[in-house]
């Protein structure tokens, strides 16, 4: 049966199936080879989405769109280029602290990267930053997206390992920063070497700056609702999702008055077609992972990995390794409903946090965005310039990329920057 199982959805694949039809093909296929009902994979299909934390997904979709056509990203933007501007590199690294803010609202790291770079790549490549540069800056920093909570891509992780979804995104925060602080250096070493600088370089007024920084207050109280809401015990997640909907639209129309009514429909319609594309994959994955759970292949898994070796520093190597590739060609999504019912048992009986490992599998799928083929960051940056991919392939993405792991290395082997913040906030 598992046999059968992986051999079709390697064929699903290679014929070109959508990703979640190939995952729900294989486990009918699978199912259909054994004594077991076919209906079972249907039924497996609609346990895997229902689920009230489930819904968090679409309410996050909707309110980053919202807050994105309400002007949230160009208040942060400002925000961010008051203090930042006058560095070297200052427009890349504006990019990467908006990109973490914002981050902080959409929760989709295709959508941070599309909502900054349609406003940062002009502005870079209008002050004679490299066109590489630029279109790499804005998708390493989008894919901050899914580490900074709230993060889609966390919640399909709380679901698929049964963790708390509070405790995976107060974990997200310090690894988030890292990453976003380690970005701005490379941002910064790069724009000395190549005299990247601003081309107006007036000085503002403080009464400009206030009303700046004061303008950018209803867009930074988004994350501290959502997050001290949470944890205050006043609403869960999926909650969450829905206060951030209503707060998105009070900013939209009544802050920033930017929001139109007729931009309402569209939003509805984007979110509505992203949020259904991932739970597609999770239902699907939910049927597929129910095969691998009957064939303990988990079991199976564990028994091979600690028979080479029960060291916990071997095993996160190779946890590391195997997810920088499966990031290349799977959605981070997908890639998380399979491989951690799959993983995890292994990292428990390891010692391994389960929340520490969901930032280590978060990330690693997260820097997958920035490598072909399938590299969907890589698409939005490109796409907004009207460039090739090919184009955004050079040292600077990988520079970026290279940076990125050496802080995930070092996040893996200090277990403390993910579970840091939950415990405090447990131990409280």
């Amino acid at each position: 049966m598992a046999a059968i199982l992986f051999i079709s959805l390697i064929i699903l694949i290679a014929i070109g199936m959508p990703l979640a039809y190939a995952l729900g093909g294989a486990s009918f296929f699978a199912i259909a080879s054994s004594d077991l009902p076919s209906i079972l994979t249907v039924q497996r299909f609609f346990t895997g989405v229902d689920s009230f934390t489930l819904m968090a997904i679409p309410f996050f979709m909707i309110s980053g769109s919202l807050m994105s056509k309400g002007g949230v990203s160009d208040r942060l933007i400002k925000l961010c280029s008051v203090f930042l501007r006058k560095l070297p590199g200052g427009l890349a690294i504006v990019t990467v602290v908006a990109c973490t803010f914002f981050g902080a609202i959409s929760g989709s790291a295709p959508a941070t990267a599309a909502a900054i770079g349609g406003i940062m790549i002009p502005a870079m490549l209008a002050n004679k930053y490299a066109p590489d540069f630029s279109m790499s800056t804005v998708a390493s920093a989008g894919y901050l997206g899914v580490i900074i909570p709230p993060s889609i891509t966390m919640v399909t992780y709380g679901v698929a390992a049964g963790a708390s979804i509070g405790d995976m995104f107060m974990a997200g925060v310090f690894p988030g920063i890292l990453l976003c602080l380690g970005m701005s250096i490379f941002a910064y070493l790069v724009g000395r070497k190549n005299n990247y600088v601003m081309q107006d370089e007036r000085d503002m007024s403080s009464r400009e700056i206030l009303k700046i920084v004061i303008d950018a207050i209803p867009a930074l109280l988004m994350p501290v609702i959502i997050l001290g809401g949470i944890y205050g015990g006043i609403f869960t997640p999926t909650e969450a999702g829905c206060v951030s909907v209503v707060y998105g639209l009070f900013v939209g129309f009544f802050v920033y008055k930017e929001l139109k009514l007729g931009d309402i429909p569209e939003i509805f319609r984007s979110s509505a077609l992203s949020a259904s594309m991932i739970l597609l994959i999770i239902g699907c994955a939910s049927a597929f992972g129910n095969i691998i759970t009957r064939e303990m292949i988990p079991n199976k898994v564990a028994s091979l990995i600690i028979g080479i070796s029960d060291n916990k520093i071997v095993f996160l190597i190779l946890v590391n390794v195997l997810l920088l590739i499966v990031g290349c060609f799977m959605e981070t999504n997908t890639a998380i409903m399979i491989i951690a019912p799959i993983l995890l048992p292994v990292a428990k009986t390891l010692g391994i946090d389960v929340i520490h490992f969901g930032i280590i599998m978060v990330i690693n799928l997260a820097i997958g965005l920035l490598t072909p083929p399938l590299g969907m960051n890589l698409y939005v940056a490109t796409g907004i310039t009207g460039k090739k991919v090919s184009d955004i392939l050079g040292k600077y993405l990988f520079g970026y990329i290279a940076i990125s792991i050496i802080i995930l290395l070092i996040i893996t082997y200090v277990p403390a920057i993910s579970t840091f913040l939950p415990q405090l906030v447990a131990g409280r």
